[in-house]
Order: structure tokens, then sequence, then C-alpha cells
């Protein structure tokens, strides 16, 4: 950097012209301060003239002084380094709208850093709204930053004046107003959801992280092997970006995202969550609501857990090897052996039907895929084409909108003329892929919310 001297510190060169200005200005004042000497003094009036002079003096003296006692303490001027006029220029240009990022950077970890990426951001009338500093193991922070930046800006453009700001290895994608609510709120709200339901664990981690994929891997098969990939140690394992946790209930939950690699501070929130899981133990709220069936009978709908092991067991020896069939898509003899992965709150939720007299007679599934969702049912023969199947697929079309979920799908049968009724009543988008007898029907959420709590007690016109 150059160091310029300012104007005003230079010497004054010395010159001959400015003496002999000053010496004329001289003689002309004493000039003029003769003349009116001479007025007032042989003039008519001249005390009165002389009196008024120096009244008028006095005024002029007292308003100077009153002037400049007013402005001195005015405030001073405003810095006008290049970062400090580039923030009010961004000031007065930034819109009230505009579009909000989600942005992620790496910066070195040395003073002044971040001043000179915030000063990149303010010269193209960027808004910080939000920022988190996550440090990292091999030196530097992570930047996250939720922005406000004028719609004619692009996202290459924006991704230029990070680079131009020192930062790198930068993620950007768009945000929307639930991201405007700061992180402690969130990651406590998160965090009361899980205390209520353990179900809500896969479902916090996924929004406390972002746009990911998590796989939640028991810790044996069906077979009664030990599962693959299920032997997570106590403290976690953090690679780059996929993180595995020792899931509570047994097994390990495994988060994966490709496009960002997790920081230390994600990977000890994650883990802060499931360690709250395992010490509040297994828990399922026990709300439950009593329907009337159009024929007058009562069944009351409630969340099931593996607790309801032996009673959908029960129900298994009640149904059909056809109904069976239609649900697990396999052989019959294994379909016990699915209940105890089914009925977990770990991979979903589950909700079922009891009769008056304490009978289990449907159940319906909604299960965490990865990034998908499956949504199940399984109705007794004896209890079939009543209303039950759709009364369980809104409510759980429900649980998987509130939950954040665009789309759900299930498999069936292309014989399975019920299911796909009932996929049918939800009124939603669906889409249907058959492939050798498998139908898959997907139905996209983001339609229309669904109330699973409005006319409990109305006669449904759907029956399954």
């Amino acid at each position: 950097m150059t160091d310029r001297t300012p104007a005003s510190a230079r010497p004054a060169r010395h010159h001959w012209r400015r003496d002999l200005v000053e010496l004329a200005a001289l003689f002309t004042a004493v000039a003029v301060a003769d003349a009116l000497a001479n007025l007032v003094v042989h003039g008519p009036d001249g005390p009165v003239l002389l009196v008024a002079s120096a009244v008028a003096l006095l005024a002029a003296s007292g308003f100077h002084m009153w002037w400049a006692r007013r402005h001195s303490h005015a405030p001073p001027p405003p810095p006008t380094t290049p970062a400090a006029g580039a923030a009010q220029a961004a000031g007065r240009r930034t819109p009230a709208g505009g579009t909000l990022w989600r942005m992620r950077t790496t910066v070195r970890d040395e003073p002044g850093s971040l001043a000179a990426l915030c000063g990149a951001l303010a010269r193209h009338s960027v808004d910080i709204l939000t920022l988190q500093t996550h440090p990292l193991a091999e030196g530097g922070t992570a930047d996250e930053f939720l922005l406000r930046a004028p719609q004619e800006l692009p996202a290459a453009e924006l991704t230029r004046a990070v680079a131009d700001g020192g930062g790198r290895r930068t993620w950007l994608e768009r945000a929307d107003a639930h991201d405007l609510v700061d992180t402690p709120t969130r990651v406590l709200g998160l965090a009361t959801r899980t205390a209520l339901d353990a179900a809500e664990l896969p479902l916090a981690l996924r929004q406390l992280l972002g746009r990911c994929t998590i796989h939640s891997i028991p810790a044996t098969t069906l077979s009664g092997r030990p599962h693959a990939g299920a032997d997570a140690p106590v403290e976690g394992v953090l690679e780059e970006t996929v993180m595995r946790l020792r899931d509570p209930s047994g097994g390990a939950i495994t988060i994966e995202r490709p496009h960002l690699p997790f920081t230390p501070t994600e990977f000890a929130r994650a883990r802060a969550l499931v360690e709250l899981d395992a010490r509040l133990g297994p828990r399922v709220p026990r709300s439950q609501d009593v329907l009337t069936l159009p024929e007058g009978t009562a069944i009351t709908v409630r969340r099931a857990d593996t607790t309801d092991l032996d009673a959908a067991r029960a129900m298994h020896d009640r149904c059909s090897e056809r109904t069976l069939g239609l649900r697990y898509h396999g052989p019959v003899t294994d379909a016990d052996r699915y209940l105890g992965h089914l009925l977990s709150p770990r991979y979903g939720r589950t909700l079922a039907a009891w009769t008056a007299s304490g009978r289990l007679v449907a159940l319906g599934h909604l299960l965490w895929d990865g990034d998908e969702t499956e949504v199940a049912l399984l109705i007794e023969d004896a209890w079939q084409r009543r209303g039950i199947g759709s009364e369980l697929l809104r409510r759980l079309i429900g649980m998987a909108g509130e939950a954040g979920c665009d789309s759900v799908y299930a498999v069936t049968r292309a014989a399975n003329t019920g299911m796909v009724a009932a996929m049918r009543g939800l009124g939603l988008p669906l889409d249907y892929q058959i492939e050798e007898g498998t139908l898959v029907i997907t139905a996209r959420l983001e339609a229309a919310p669904v109330d699973p709590d409005r006319a409990r007690q109305e006669v449904r016109t759907e029956r399954w």
C-alpha cells in the first residue's frame, strides 16, 4: 500500500505576491477607517451614528456567539472509508423485498476477513439478515449467511462477489420465510418436538441439517443376523459429508449430505438431539379419537408402537393370505417379522384402529424412507370397505404434511383396487408407475393441506 500525504499536511510555498496583496488590504482598511472617523466627528449626527454603530456591532457579535455555540456539538461526519461508503450506498439501494438466499462460504481465520466479505456483499446491495460461524478443525471458519439480495442479481454474480471478498468453497441455495427464524429458536423447537415424540428424531435431524438423506439401520436383520453398518460408536463418527450416530433404540443413524460437508458444530448439534432422545427413552403421544362408522359402530384411532406387537400379530392371524399378500408383497409367513420394524417410532408413525372390545382391526403406517416417505395400510378382512382405510390414510397424509414432506408413495399391486380408490379419494395429484405387477402411487402434497382432524364423526363416502 502506498502512503499518501494529505493536501492539508503539505507545507505551503511562500510567495511575494501574497505579501503584496495583504499589504494593499491593510492600507485600504486604514483609509476606510479614517474616512468613517472623519464622518462621525465632523457630521451633525456624529454621536448618534457612533452609538448606533456600537449597538449594531454588539448585536452582530452576540448573534455570532449564539450560532457558534448551537452548532459546535454537532456529531462528527461518518467515516469515508471505502467499506463504509459501500455499506451506506447498499443501505440506500437495497429494496424492502428482494430474493432470500442461504449461503455458506469458508474464510481465513484472520482479522478483517469477515469484514472484507461483508464489504463485497454490500457493494452489490446485499443485506445480511443472519450470520452463523462454524469453526473448522483444519483451520478457518465456515460462515453461514441468510441474505436478501436484489431480484436482478443472479446467483453466479453473487458467488463471484463472495469470491472477490475472500470466500472459498461457496455453497448457495434459495431460501424462504421459514429460514428467517433464528437458529437458537429453531433448535429449541426441534428439541421440544423430539421430547414429545420419539418418531420426530429423524425429522428433527433433517430439518436441523437441511437437505440430507437419513437412514435408520437396525441392529439386526429380519433373519436375526447383525446388520452391516449398525456399529456406530457412542461418540459418533463424522466423515466430511457423512455422519453416523448410535441409535438409542439400537442400530445406527446415518446422515448423508453429498452437496455440502458437515461442520463440527452441526455434528455436535445432531449428537445432542440423539442424546436427548436416548435420555427420554421410548415415548409415543397417547391421544386418541373415537370415530363412528356409517353403520353406527364406534372405533378408536390412536398412535401405536412396539407395545402393540402382540395385538398386531393376533390381527395377522385373522387376516386372509390374500390380504397379507397385498400388503407385504411376499410370503405371508414372513409377515410377523416386519411388525417390529413397522411399529418402531424410529422408522415412522403408525396409527391403529381399535374396536370397543379392544381388538386391533387396522394399521396405517407412515414410514421414513431416506428422503422419501411411504404410506401403507392393512385392514382386517371383516372390517374392510367401511371407511376405516380412507380415514387412516387421510390422517397419515396430514402427518406427512406437518412433517414437511413434499410427497408420499404407496407400493401395492395393480389388483388392489381398494388402495387405489383410497389414494384417489385424497383429491391430490397422483403419479402412477407399474412394473411387473407392482404399482407405485405417488401423491404430491403441495396441492392442498389435509386436515387430519376434520369431521371426525361424519359419514365417509369413500369405503375401503
